[in-house]
């Protein structure tokens, strides 16, 4: 072929290679053209679409028209919106571990402001500083607080390998406090340990922790081999451990610790998945036990008497109880204001400790008991959520003893205070004055915070919020373009 015939070919060649604009072709009569096909058509030609008039409607826009489109209708949809956003929110991999963290954290904070206004009364009674109580109380939440986080940090291995060790060194404290000479007794109570200068133990409120992590360990390593399908496996050595721990808590005439005890051990066991016919016959055993208990003591006769009193008798009996509604009565919607409590001038006994959430009510009002109980409610209910979520079955039983150990005792104080439920002496769990109860408290808590971490979603969501991780991921996902692209 001709060299200028070669290049006639390639010139046709390339112009066939360049795109054309596109041009609407002629539509049949009656027959509509697509949408978009139209516009590109008038775009390609250079025809202008005719402008509307203002008044004429167009289809699906504007408020006369007659499209396709209708109106979006926002009664029905706000609140069903605003419910599926909730949902998903509550849904999300690390709500468990926030609401954990915040709410017990906020407990505690308002726990120290309410023990510094219900105590400095009592303080300046026994000739003290206004802020004695307040100061150990802060001393025992800031060590509180290191154990909490040391707890968050550790992994599940070393929680389990914690247990034995923590029981041991439990029963052993609770054996020194039997000893005359070593042991104190407190109203009453032969439970508690003196350390020198102000400071006191009281064995048996770590004896809840070290149950719940050897009782979880426990079953967990039944259940990996498969035992707890009978009942000696699920009861031997489980209970036995349980009433040792028990009988030493009763030889300090502490009845409300026992009760709390009792619960941690219900809780483990319908965890474990005990049958019904053996939590009737448990429930049985422990009621006539109580009520054996409870009936041979004129102390406990007293308190059980006082429940539902609005008024103290002539003789001064159930004057806690009755002065315990009183400031609930008088807070109000709103309360007082903080330190503007009467109740706690002499007439409530142990304002700051048992009986704080009644100074709470007089000062804060039905504002302030509420927003306590909520944040137990909530507290509890993240607590439930680890617990259901997890496939560790030491994760499971744990976090569902600690569950049951802070709702249970909040229950029993809060009833209690309401006349509802007898006096059982118990504190609110990180509420009330005490460190004893803070302390393995405040690290139970960081024990769920541990267990809500190791969750594999909530994982990944801690992993994408570094930094580095969160950069790597970003340009990942980041195509590069040419210089001349927008």
């Amino acid at each position: 072929m001709p060299a200028d015939e070669r290049f006639a070919v390639r010139r046709e060649s390339a112009r066939a290679s360049v795109p054309r604009p596109l041009t609407a072709a002629p539509a049949p009569a009656g027959v509509p053209l697509p949408p978009g096909l139209a516009l590109r058509g008038r775009l390609a030609t250079g025809a202008r679409r005719p402008e509307t008039p203002r008044g004429s409607g167009r289809s699906g826009s504007g408020r006369g028209g007659s499209g396709s489109r209708t109106p979006h209708s926002g009664r029905g949809g706000g609140p069903r919106r605003a419910y599926e956003r909730a949902r998903r929110a509550w849904d999300r991999p690390l709500t468990a571990y926030y609401v954990i963290l915040g709410s017990s954290l906020l407990i505690t904070v308002l726990g120290l402001v309410m023990v510094y206004s219900a105590s400095m009364i009592k303080a300046l009674d026994i000739s003290k500083p206004a802020t004695y109580f307040f100061g150990k109380q802060f001393l025992a939440a800031v060590i509180g607080g290191g154990l909490m986080l040391i707890a968050a940090r550790m992994p599940v291995k070393l929680h389990r390998a914690l247990a034995y060790p923590m029981l041991m060194v439990t029963v052993f404290l609770m054996v020194l406090v039997q000893v005359p000479g070593i042991g104190m007794s407190v109203n009453g109570n032969q439970n508690w340990l003196y350390l020198g200068g102000p400071f006191q133990l009281q064995p048996s409120e770590f004896g809840k922790l070290a149950l719940i992590l050897w009782g979880a360990d426990l079953l967990a390593r039944k259940q990996d081999k498969r035992l707890l399908t009978q009942w000696k496996h699920m009861l031997v050595p489980l209970v036995p451990v349980a009433f040792m721990l028990l009988g030493l808590i009763m030889l300090g005439g502490d009845m409300g610790t026992a009760i709390i005890l009792t619960a941690i051990l219900f809780g483990l066991l319908w965890l474990a998945g005990a049958p019904t016919r053996l939590f009737a016959g448990a429930l049985g055993f422990a009621a006539v036990l109580a009520f054996l208990l409870i009936r041979t003591s004129p102390n406990r006769m007293s308190r059980l008497a006082c429940m539902g009193v609005s008024e103290p008798d002539p003789e001064g009996g159930c004057w806690q109880a009755a002065h315990g509604i009183y400031a609930l009565a008088s807070g109000g919607w709103f309360g007082s204001g903080l330190g503007a409590s009467v109740e706690k001038w002499g007439q409530l006994p142990e304002p700051h400790t048992d009986f704080i959430f009644a100074i709470t009510g007089e000062e804060l009002g039905l504002a302030g008991t509420l927003s306590v109980l909520a944040l137990f409610a909530a507290l509890g209910y993240a607590g439930i959520r680890v617990a259901g979520r997890t496939e560790d079955p030491f994760v499971r039983y744990a976090a569902g003893g600690v569950t049951t150990w802070i709702t249970a005792q909040a229950v029993i104080n809060i009833g209690a205070v309401l006349g509802l439920l007898p006096i059982a002496g118990v504190p609110l769990p990180l509420f009330s004055y005490g460190g004893s109860a803070l302390l393995p408290t405040m690290f139970a808590v960081g024990l769920m915070i541990a267990f809500a971490r190791e969750d594999p979603a909530a994982k990944a969501a801690l992993a994408m919020r570094k930094p580095g991780v969160r950069w790597k991921t970003m340009r990942r996902r980041v195509k590069k373009r040419s210089s001349g692209e927008r």
